[in-house]
């Protein structure tokens, strides 16, 4: 094999470089506003109160400091393997970068499956009295979607960012709409003001702890900016695009995280966001600050975000596949990309089939927020990855560098946000321990097939990046 990974000798076809720096942007920014605010933002209220804000804030630290590892990670290695690769490359060893491919993996699956079935029983709602569409039998429109997405992704990288744009626009128009309608009522509460106590009397305090849990809750709301580094190979001049639109793309998201938190608690009561039974956090608030809006609109808008959701994080799962094959811990064949296409169809159609196992399932909560945590253990083998790499004197500089101090900062972030989300399950009886349970579990089976499958031929060292 030569330096990128190619066979010498054949002429095997290659990813295309078609995504340019805004594209990328508009990836992450529709990554992690798909999966983030539109279902966050109120149970965030009933925890912080006034004061969801600051948890944003902390997370929105801890996101930029991990976004800033990665930037400068994907600045010196552009591959499609992306944590898997990096994990590879720092601490030499395929044990590790297996178990870390396939915990992002996993953590890829379960979205598109969770946000699969979302989708196709909100569709099934519009198309209620259409014969097998219905809201009654939602499994067609199942079907259909996630056949839809998989289509899309293969015919091109070009069509798949094209489709992300036209959701990412209506989701993020969603946003600005709020707080279009919302901004006049900014600053008729106290933004410090927080949930009472469970003891009694009156509002809580705003201590580091419940920074620190609101924090941890609201982080998954920047969850996506990791999966920009998994097009790498197919973003043009990636040493300089990658850096600048992964730190872009947290920078807008944070922005309208900010606005969208502000305008919430100051048009509808905290208490209200989080009560499940007045409606969507959005919807309550456009309810009261544009009365005249249909219903059905935000729902419609909903479509778009969990569409867009399942998209991204097809590319994204399809890549990774793509690359740990490249890297021989997984089967060669899921790194051949279509000679028309260009795109990694093996992989795309593996990823169909578990993703259909998986929505076909149902409720898989528990195993969504287990490859939640698992997202902060992994971010945090990055982090320190850079530092190992930066360190390593033979390895290459990037047109990106950070400070040391950087990723250093960023594996005490994310350890902190899984510290504090343990506590919580210690301290708190309301909180469950099932997820941790499960993530555990999921480690377990992962560790389990790499013993009973072996990779086999996996160099130790990486070579160079092209």
């Amino acid at each position: 094999m030569n330096d990128s990974g190619k066979t010498v000798g054949a002429a095997a076809p290659q990813l295309a470089r078609r995504v340019g720096l805004l594209s990328l942007i508009v990836y992450g920014v529709g990554d992690m506003v798909g999966s983030g605010i539109y279902g966050t933002i109120g149970v965030a209220a009933g925890r912080m109160g006034n004061a969801v804000w600051i948890a944003f804030i902390g997370s929105m630290i801890a996101a930029m400091l991990t976004g800033l590892s990665y930037a400068s990670l994907a600045s010196r290695y552009p591959h499609a393997g992306g944590a898997a690769y990096i994990v590879h490359r720092a601490y030499r060893g395929a044990f590790l970068a297996y178990v870390v491919g396939l915990a992002v993996a996993a953590s890829g699956l379960t979205s598109m499956a969770t946000s699969s079935n979302v989708f196709a029983t909100t569709l099934a709602t519009f198309l209620d009295g259409v014969p097998l569409l219905s809201a009654t039998e939602p499994w067609m429109a199942l079907l259909a979607f996630i056949g839809a997405v998989a289509f899309v992704n293969f015919i091109g990288i070009r069509e798949s960012i094209l489709a992300n744009w036209v959701c990412t626009a209506v989701e993020v128009s969603g946003l600005v709409f709020v707080i279009a309608v919302g901004i006049r009522f900014w600053g008729s509460v106290d933004y410090l003001a927080t949930p009472p106590s469970p003891a009694g009397g009156g509002a809580g305090a705003l201590d580091l702890s419940l920074v620190a849990s609101g924090a941890v809750l609201t982080f998954f709301s920047f969850v996506g900016f990791e999966d920009m580094l998994n097009v790498a190979e197919e973003v043009k001049e990636p040493e300089r695009t990658m850096p600048r639109g992964i730190v872009i793309a947290v920078a807008v998201t944070a922005i309208l995280y900010l606005a969208v938190a502000v305008t919430a608690v100051s048009v509808v009561h905290y208490a209200d966001l989080a009560d499940a039974s007045r409606g969507a956090p959005l919807q309550q608030i456009t309810a009261r600050a544009a009365p005249w809006l249909p219903e059905w609109v935000f729902a419609f808008v909903t479509l778009f975000a969990v569409a867009n959701t399942v998209l991204i994080n097809y590319i994204m799962g399809s890549r990774l596949l793509y690359g740990m094959a490249k890297q021989r811990l997984l089967p060669a064949p899921l790194a051949r990309v279509h000679a028309r296409a260009r795109t990694p169809h093996l992989a795309i159609l593996t990823l169909l089939v578990l993703v259909v196992a998986l929505a076909a399932i149902g409720n898989i909560s528990q195993l969504a927020s287990a490859t939640s945590l698992l997202l902060l253990f992994v971010f945090c083998l990055v982090n320190a990855a850079l530092i190992v790499l930066k360190l390593r004197a033979n390895e290459p500089r990037s047109r990106f560098e950070v400070p040391i101090a950087v990723p250093a900062l960023g594996v005490l972030a994310c350890g902190g946000l899984v510290v504090a989300r343990i506590a919580r399950m210690i301290n708190d009886p309301t909180e469950s321990w099932v997820g941790a349970a499960v993530a555990a579990g999921l480690i377990a089976v992962i560790v389990a097939l790499y013993y009973w499958l072996r990779p086999s031929g996996v160099p130790e060292t990486l070579p160079e990046p092209d």
